[in-house]
C-alpha cells in the first residue's frame, strides 16, 4: 500500500502542476527552483522571473480587485443570450475540433515523445510533492490517512480482485478496469494533457486503471488515437457530467481518485452542486477528489469588459466558453454538501509577470483535496445508548 500512497501523492502533484502547464510561461526548460519556493523578497527584481509564489495581497490590491469585479458585473448578458450559451456549451468544443487536432496533438506529441519527457514528468511529480509537504503538510498526513487504513489494505492484500468491495465475482470483467484494484477518473480530460503523464506512471503500477471523460467527442477521439493510449490501463469515453441520467461505464463507489481540474468553473452555478454530488457517489469510502480551479478576483476575472457577465462571478469569454471564479468557502460548502470531508482547501496566489511588456498579473487559484468518509462501523451498543 506504500507504493499506492506514493502514487497518489504524485497524482496530487500532477493535479497541481497541470495548471502550471496551462497558465505559467510556455517553456520547455525545467524550473530552476522547486515549485512554491520562488518568493519575491526584493520588489526591484520582480521582472527577473515569470512567476512568483505565495503572494500576499495588500488591502489596496484587494479593494481594487473587488472594485473592478463590481464594475465589469454591472451590465449582464441578456437572458436570451444566456440561454443560447447554455445550449451551445456542448457544441463549442466540436467547432474547435480541428484546432484541437492541430494544436493540442502536436503539443502533446512534443511533450510526451521527446527524449527527456519521462524524466521531466518525474521531476515534476517530485517538485509538487516537496511543495505540498513543505508548505501544507499534505504529503505526509493526508496521504497516510486518506485511502488505505489497515482494514482496506488487508482487503487489497487478501482479495486483490476487489470481491469484498461490493463487486459481484461474475461481473468483474463486465466493465473496463473491472479487475483493477486502484481506479482513477479524470473529468474533462480534453486532448489528454494529464492523461498521458498519468499513464506513464500506471505502466509501472500494477493493478491501477485510469478512466477519462470529456463531453467533446473530438477530444476523446484524440485521446484514444494517441500512440500512448492503451485500453489495458485506460478507458476514454464521452460524458456530460451535468446530465444525471447518463450512466458511467462503471459502477458507483469504485473510484479511489477523481481529478476535477479547471472543469467545474465551466459549468452553470445552478448545476455545480449536482455535478459534485454525482461524482461523490463514484468514490469508494476513503476515496479522494482532487480539485483545482479559478479563484475569486483572479486576473482573468478582472480583465472582462462590461457585458460579459452572466451572473455573479460567472462570465462568458469571446469564444462563447464560460468561467466561474470561486472562493474557498464556496468550494468547501459544495463538497461538504456532497458528503466529502476537507483534507486540503487553500487559496493559491501567485504573481505572473510578462517580462517583455513589463506587466504584472495577480493570479488566484483554489486548490483542494476532499475525501469520502470511510463507512462507519456498526456498533449495537452505541445504537442502544442513543435510543
Amino acid at each position: 500500500s506504500l507504493n499506492k500512497m506514493n502514487f497518489i501523492t504524485r497524482l496530487s502533484a500532477l493535479c497541481l502542476r497541470k495548471s502550471k502547464l496551462q497558465h505559467r510561461h510556455q517553456s520547455n526548460r525545467r524550473p530552476a527552483v522547486p515549485l512554491g519556493s520562488r518568493l519575491l523578497t526584493d520588489p526591484s527584481k520582480v521582472f527577473e522571473h515569470n512567476m512568483w509564489d505565495h503572494m500576499q495581497w495588500s488591502q489596496e490590491e484587494e479593494e481594487s480587485a473587488k472594485k473592478k469585479a463590481a464594475e465589469n458585473s454591472l451590465v449582464k448578458v441578456q437572458w436570451e443570450d444566456q440561454d443560447k450559451y447554455e445550449r451551445e456549451a456542448k457544441i463549442l468544443p466540436e467547432k474547435k475540433r480541428q484546432e484541437l487536432r492541430t494544436e493540442e496533438r502536436s503539443s502533446e506529441h512534443r511533450r510526451i515523445n521527446s527524449t527527456n519527457s519521462f524524466s521531466d514528468k518525474n521531476e515534476m511529480f517530485e517538485e509538487g510533492e516537496k511543495y505540498w509537504t513543505k508548505n501544507y503538510g499534505a504529503g505526509s498526513t493526508a496521504v497516510q490517512g486518506y485511502i488505505y487504513n489497515k482494514k482496506q489494505a488487508k482487503t487489497l492484500t487478501d482479495d486483490p480482485q476487489g470481491k469484498n468491495c461490493g463487486e459481484e465475482p461474475g461481473k468483474l470483467e463486465s466493465f473496463p478496469g473491472g479487475d483493477a484494484t486502484y481506479r482513477i477518473l479524470e473529468v474533462g480530460c480534453g486532448a489528454g494533457n494529464s492523461v498521458f503523464p498519468i499513464l506513464k506512471v500506471l505502466c509501472n503500477t500494477p493493478g491501477t486503471f485510469l478512466y477519462c471523460c470529456d463531453f467533446a467527442s473530438g477530444a476523446v477521439e484524440l485521446v484514444k488515437s494517441h500512440s500512448s493510449y492503451n485500453s489495458a490501463w485506460c478507458s476514454a469515453f464521452v460524458h456530460d457530467v451535468c446530465d444525471d441520467t447518463l450512466p458511467y461505464p462503471f459502477p458507483d463507489e469504485i473510484l479511489d481518485v477523481i481529478l476535477l481540474v479547471f472543469v467545474l468553473s465551466t459549468i452553470h452555478p445552478d448545476r455545480m452542486q449536482g455535478v459534485v454530488k454525482r461524482l461523490a457517489k463514484l468514490l469508494k469510502p476513503g476515496g479522494m477528489l482532487l480539485f483545482r480551479d479559478y479563484g475569486r478576483y483572479d486576473t482573468a476575472q478582472l480583465r472582462f469588459k462590461k457585458g460579459h457577465c452572466l451572473s455573479e462571478n460567472f462570465y462568458v469569454r469571446g469564444d462563447g466558453t464560460r468561467v466561474y471564479f470561486f472562493t474557498k468557502d464556496e468550494v468547501w460548502n459544495m463538497f461538504n454538501l456532497a458528503g466529502l470531508t476537507e483534507v486540503q482547501n487553500l487559496v493559491d496566489r501567485r504573481l505572473q509577470v510578462n517580462r517583455k511588456k513589463k506587466v504584472k498579473m495577480l493570479r488566484v487559484w483554489i486548490q483542494g483535496k476532499f475525501q469520502k468518509p470511510l463507512l462507519p462501523v456498526y456498533n449495537p451498543e452505541e445504537t442502544t445508548k442513543r435510543h
